[in-house]
């Protein structure tokens, strides 16, 4: 296919009532058939989506004549040949809140091009980009695309190099509140998008820091034009991501700093709030994969049309590696103490710990199968697979920590040596890149190591390694979430079922592998209705199974859809699944190697 111009794309929030965007296509003055594609998947998340099953309709027209589509797949449609200016029009349903797709409504507007955008398949170079804004709103627009023409509420004609620049600067659109600050000496901002009391300076401050430590670990390349935080705000959310010069978040307003949060940003370990530490680890870990997963990405991503997954047993790298950084650059940024940082740390072995599938796949499979099985979870998954972001996370920390204690490298001697190497050349990691790299650099035979943790299903050596840094490593029981007065006991748990109710519901979210739960018959949906004689409510569910006995057999009733069923349930001895890490006295060469790591 031969354009005689580069394609000109509108887009137009047509009717914010029926959440539809209306998207033009002008492709000029093209003889020839054309294939129009929109992707299957957007790069970082890593599951088939179909986005064109949202287009609800579509017309095309050769000057005033109306011409035939012919859809050729689910995410594809062609244009016979003809004469005479090409002109597409579709209209796309947008009512998706998630930061993967597209949202429009009287409230705001967000897209991801991935959404709206079908490509000429076989062009390759650059578009234009028009964006108007909805009639009598007095909405401001934000994005990282490249302005040619705007007006100075950010609406009128960007451009992007090609088909993926156009699809990779998110688009957020409404009455948001603009917080700007600088760091590295790049323009940076967060867009909020919802209602909020932010502490616009205090959340600047502190981002600054972690964008310039991040920075300073890349020795502050690459050179950026602008970054901006696409922040929507909701009730209860969590959730990021990345794209080359932003993201998009979703937080919750509790996550966010308010003027009458007590302490000022530096004060530690008790001065900063729990939601409020949440959201920046999601910073963190957003703005890392400015580098990790935009720039040092897998040849098999980078390689890919979008059309069809994308397969790599690296995933670990890209989303554990991201992990292990996050909190981490809370520490390097002063925001957290050692000591708040190592909580954090052990809360992470704690959630592998607690998931029985670590001893049934390993993490090479679940960054594999990450296609079916990680977005895609039922009641049966804590059984059978393992996060490739918790067991990928502490991975990197021990391939960080063994590195240290056997050879003068660490694990941020191998990211700028993959920066140098690939990122900073737009070229695509092969598979198994960072053990490539980690083993050279360090010279030491790294490959029994790299078995164990990423091919196998061994337990990960994290205590052994953090003891030759002077960090005392324990596990125990939970703790118990009520007493019998309702409050937080603070008691070790002395019985478990091994069942998980979903949040604050009766309902059974699953049941582990070979603890009473299943042993009683329990399945996954289950909905109980008393223990041990009493009546179960989602209030009183702590209480009544943290007064069970390990040993006592006990009678549970539950419905399994509308049938009520009797059984009995045993429970046995709480497991010790709880992971607590302190530091710890040592001698002076220890305490030397954790200075290097934890600057404590």
């Amino acid at each position: 296919m031969t354009l005689t111009a580069p394609p000109h794309y509108t887009v137009l929030a047509s009717d914010l009532q029926a959440h539809l965007f209306e998207v033009r296509c002008d492709l000029g003055d093209v003889r020839d058939a054309v294939e129009m594609r929109m992707p299957a998947w957007i790069r970082g998340s890593y599951l088939v989506r179909d986005f064109a099953k949202h287009v609800t309709r579509i017309e095309a027209t050769r000057g005033s004549t109306a011409v035939a589509i012919a859809r050729t797949d689910k995410n594809s449609f062609r244009i016979q040949a003809g004469d005479g200016a090409l002109v597409l029009r579709w209209w796309v349903y947008a009512y998706d809140e998630s930061v993967r797709k597209a949202y429009l409504d009287a409230r705001r507007g967000f897209f991801n091009g991935s959404s709206l955008f079908f490509q000429p398949v076989g062009w390759s170079g650059g578009c234009t980009l028009d964006i108007s804004a909805p009639s009598d709103s007095s909405w401001k627009l934000a994005t990282t695309l490249k302005p040619l023409k705007v007006d100075a509420r950010g609406f009128g004609r960007y451009t992007a190099a090609d088909y993926e620049d156009l699809i990779d600067h998110p688009v957020e659109m409404g009455d948001f509140q603009r917080v700007d600050f600088v760091a590295a000496d790049t323009p940076h901002a967060f867009i909020l998008s919802g209602r909020c009391e932010a502490d616009g300076a205090r959340l600047a401050a502190d981002a600054k820091k972690i964008c310039e430590a991040q920075h300073a670990l890349f020795r502050g390349e690459p050179k950026l034009d602008q970054y901006l935080f696409l922040t929507r705000v909701v009730g209860s959310g969590y959730g990021g991501l990345e794209h080359r010069s932003s993201t998009a978040l979703i937080c919750s307003r509790n996550d966010l700093p308010r003027q009458d949060m007590a302490g000022p940003s530096t004060e530690l370990r008790t001065g900063l709030p729990r939601d409020y530490r949440t959201f920046l680890g999601l910073v963190s870990h957003e703005y890392f994969h400015l580098w990790n997963v935009k720039r040092i990405t897998a040849k098999a991503f980078s390689d890919s049309d979008l059309a069809a997954e994308a397969y790599t047993r690296d995933l670990w790298h890209y989303e554990g590696v991201t992990s292990y950084y996050d909190d981490l650059f809370l520490l390097r940024a002063g925001l957290l103490d050692a000591a708040t940082y190592l909580d954090l740390l052990a809360e992470t072995a704690t959630r592998l710990e607690r998931a029985p599938g670590r001893l049934q796949h390993t993490l090479a499979d679940a960054s594999f199968e990450t296609w079916v099985k990680y977005y895609q979870p039922d009641e049966n998954s804590p059984n059978a697979t393992t996060n490739y972001y918790v067991k990928g996370a502490l991975a990197a920390l021990c391939l960080d920590l063994h590195l240290r204690l056997h050879s003068q490298s660490t694990l941020d001697d191998v990211m700028r040596v993959l920066w140098a190497r690939y990122g900073s050349k737009n070229i695509g990691v092969p598979e198994g890149g960072l053990e490539a790299v980690a083993q050279e650099i360090c010279g030491l035979d790294l490959k029994p190591q790299f078995d164990a943790w990423l091919r196998s299903t061994a337990e990960l050596p994290v205590a052994e390694l953090l003891a030759a840094f002077g960090i005392k490593a324990e596990r125990r029981a939970a703790i118990s979430e009520a007493d019998t007065g309702g409050r937080v006991s603070g008691k070790p748990l002395a019985a478990a079922l091994g069942l998980r109710l979903r949040g604050n519901e009766l309902a059974v979210a699953h049941v582990v592998n070979g603890r009473p739960a299943e042993r009683a018959g329990l399945a996954g949906g289950d909905v109980l209705v008393a223990l041990d004689g009493y009546k179960l409510t989602p209030g009183n569910w702590s209480l009544r199974s943290a007064l069970l006995a390990a040993g006592r057999k006990v009678p549970l009733h539950y419905f399994r859809g509308d049938e009520l069923f009797e059984t009995s349930i045993t429970p046995e001895a709480a497991p010790l699944d709880t992971w607590t890490f302190t530091l710890a006295d040592a001698d002076a060469q220890t305490l030397a190697r954790r200075k290097t790591w934890l600057s404590c």
